[in-house]
């Protein structure tokens, strides 16, 4: 199999290591919009570099792996539909809800595959919790509790095409509420600061935001997001039931000290950012998207269960703006499931 991979910045490098040593990959070939960089990791990986997206299309591949800038996402994927490709692409599908229709309108159209990189999918942690709500170990579900905490703010130069915190932070959260409760958000009353750095009040964004959700059988959902938790990188789920209750992200590594005389003793090696964190994970949805592609797997995350994603993240972005709860019937875009 040949894959051609758009995009090698931090995610794409990891990406195109994990195909490397695939044993279903027989080639890579590696472009960016810096030339040298895709060069450079080819060289690394002993494989080949193009000097543009065009030659990804002419010299023949048997799936796409993007990994660009979100602006680019949607014409991609579209691209790749066209010529009859799998692609596997990093969330979101694109900004904006129309963007992320067409792409699926055109991958529903071409009867092509679209795997979206939502890694949460497959780490261990989530999985359990998802494992626990569907076997019934936590009775009727009551309260769920979710946090993407950053250490360290992104570049000032990325927060104008990030989106904002809902749709590039949170909508991991909202993917993961919806995964592992099997439930669909009803409504949604959010709320943000720009108290931080000048740098989120001039790209319009937010630095810290919350939000409760409420749950079609009546769970209630908040979620937090912060991009300056100074004690480390912080990622949890709490999931409270009638007859049990369990907790992702707590282990030796959770950034969090207690002030309790017999609580456990804060983390000495805190994690510092998503790529330590959820390093096997990045690595598993890449082995599931060969697996997809040869016909060993169904896909795991198409593009119908990413949009639902960011249409929670949208919702929330018009609550916080108007200041008032959102139903998500308001928000365009729901697609009927065949």
């Amino acid at each position: 199999m040949r894959i051609g991979v758009i995009g090698t910045g931090r995610i794409g490098t990891i990406h195109a290591r994990t195909l490397s040593r695939h044993r279903e990959v027989g080639s890579l070939i590696l472009t960016d919009v810096d030339p040298v960089r895709a060069q450079e990791l080819a060289n690394r990986l002993g494989e080949t570099a193009a000097p543009s997206t065009e030659e990804i299309f002419k010299w023949g591949v048997d799936a796409v792996v993007i990994t660009t800038a979100t602006s680019a996402h949607a014409e991609l994927i579209g691209r790749a539909a066209r010529s009859g490709l799998p692609v596997f692409c990093e969330k979101p599908i694109a900004l904006d809800l129309p963007g992320s229709l067409q792409a699926i309108a055109e991958v529903e159209t071409a009867g092509t595959i679209l795997q979206m990189g939502f890694q949460r999918r497959f780490d261990a942690g989530y999985t359990g919790a998802r494992e626990a709500v569907r076997s019934g170990r936590l009775g009727r579900l009551h309260t769920v509790r979710a946090m993407t905490s950053d250490q360290t703010p992104p570049p000032a130069a990325y927060l104008p095409i990030s989106g904002g915190l809902y749709r590039d932070t949170l909508i991991h959260d909202f993917d993961m509420l919806r995964w592992v409760t099997g439930h669909e958000v009803v409504d949604v009353y959010a709320t943000g600061s720009d108290a931080g750095p000048a740098m989120f009040r001039e790209a319009g964004d937010i630095d810290t935001a919350a939000a409760v959700l409420t749950l079609d059988d009546g769970t209630l959902a908040t979620t937090t997001a912060a991009r300056l938790n100074g004690a480390g990188y912080d990622v949890r789920m709490e999931l409270a039931g009638e007859l049990d209750q369990v907790v992702v992200g707590l282990d030796d590594r959770t950034p969090i000290a207690s002030t309790e005389p017999t609580g456990p003793p804060a983390a000495t090696k805190p994690w510092t950012g998503f790529l330590e964190r959820f390093g096997p994970a990045y690595e598993a949805e890449l082995i599931a998207f060969v697996e997809v592609v040869v016909g060993q797997r169904t896909n795991p995350c198409d593009g119908r269960e990413a949009l639902q994603a960011l249409r929670i993240a949208e919702a929330c972005e018009v609550s916080r703006r108007e200041h008032r709860p959102v139903r998500l019937a308001e928000i365009a875009g729901a697609l009927p499931y065949s």
